[in-house]
């Protein structure tokens, strides 16, 4: 494999562009055995995702884990699969027209915007490699995880760099780290709470629950649990809720280590014995409804909590293509292009010509 990848052909009758690269977790290409196998190899080998040895976890890995999982997994997408394809897909490509479009209405109409996934297609190599096709040299990398943890924004950004590394001429970088205390982002959390609330009584118990991770990934510093409760808090004061209105609980639990608690599961049977009337669950840290939200969630957190006696059940779906979210976004996007965006490359370039003439003739 040669070192560096293929350079786009050499111009200089372009201006050169800055791009946004809108990076999600991924999903497989059909909701089959078939292509859940290679995409679940992907993910599962990544040693930001499972931290314990190569060796015996490749074994576990292939001989056990890929052999019985693609299956299991395939129902659960198939249960959620739509005519268009995955839902994550679907809303990351939809979320990724919009903030072009935005960007545009308020000035920023020379960017080129695009997504890439994390695992599965597209790939990050191959829309870096098409955004340097387009003449891309400043390049913004915005990972889709409100709250920052090792195992999903890290991730991201190690893929990126490692296709960066293989660049021979590589654009300038900016990363998003987070945004997990945005104001717009909380603002757009709370309006897609409160826009439920409309049509229906405000619940018992508002449940948030955020994606899981181990428990000893928060006792090494990774501050993904101390975001997530922050984000918690903040939409509780948005939506102006006492402390028993809501719980703060994680999902998506994979092997046998303990992992962050309260476990969303856990959290819905006890509510259900409980004889609680109403209970809405909300997503905040996915920005588009995928496996996690609407199976999961949607259909087995469901089943959890009125099979132990609770009432009404609701899942408040996530920001997706909300208006506010996406006007939320565009400015989390601005905001990290400062200095990039506000002078033209044709701009620029004439000022520095002006410049270098002015120092020829003095």
């Amino acid at each position: 494999m040669p070192r560096y990848l293929p350079e786009p052909a050499l111009r200089h009758d372009y201006t050169p562009k800055t791009g946004v690269l809108l990076i999600n977790l991924g999903t497989p290409d059909a909701p089959t055995a078939q292509a859940l196998r290679p995409y679940l190899k992907q993910f599962l080998f990544d040693p930001r995702v499972i931290e314990i040895p190569r060796l015996p976890w490749w074994l576990i890995l292939n001989g056990i884990i890929l052999n019985t999982r693609p299956k299991q997994s395939a129902r659960k997408y198939a249960s959620i699969w739509t005519k268009e394809g995955s839902p994550l897909l679907v809303h990351t490509r939809n979320q990724a027209k919009l903030l072009k479009g935005q960007l545009g209405e308020m000035g920023l109409r020379d960017l080129v915007v695009d997504y890439a996934m994390r695992y599965g297609n597209p790939s990050i190599e191959s829309v870096i490699g098409k955004m340097r096709e387009q003449g891309v040299e400043r390049l913004l990398l915005l990972p889709l995880y409100p709250q920052y943890a090792a195992s999903s924004s890290a991730t991201a950004l190690d893929e990126a760099f490692r296709v960066l590394t293989r660049l021979r001429n590589m654009p300038d970088v900016r990363t998003v780290r987070h945004f997990h205390d945005d104001p717009g982002y909380i603002a757009a959390l709370a309006a897609q709470i409160r826009k439920q609330w409309q049509y229906g009584q405000q619940p018992d118990k508002l449940v948030m629950s955020f994606h899981g991770v181990p428990r000893f990934t928060r006792d090494k510093g990774d501050p993904y649990y101390c975001e997530c409760q922050k984000t918690g808090r903040l939409l509780a004061e948005a939506l102006h809720l006492r402390a028993d209105q809501y719980v703060i609980s994680f999902q998506s639990r994979f092997g046998r280590t303990e992992w962050l608690k309260p476990y969303t599961s856990e959290v819905l049977a006890e509510l259900g014995k409980a004889k609680t009337g109403k209970v809405d669950v909300v997503c905040p840290g996915f920005v588009g409804d995928c496996l996690e939200t609407l199976e999961e969630i949607a259909m087995e957190g469901k089943e959890t909590f009125l099979s132990s006696g609770g009432g009404e059940f609701r899942y408040i779906s996530c920001l997706n293509e909300e208006p506010q979210w996406i006007a939320s976004l565009s400015e989390i996007v601005r905001n990290n292009l400062a200095g990039w965006t506000e002078i033209s490359a044709e701009d620029g370039h004439q000022r520095m010509t002006r410049a270098h003439d002015m120092g020829a003739s003095s």
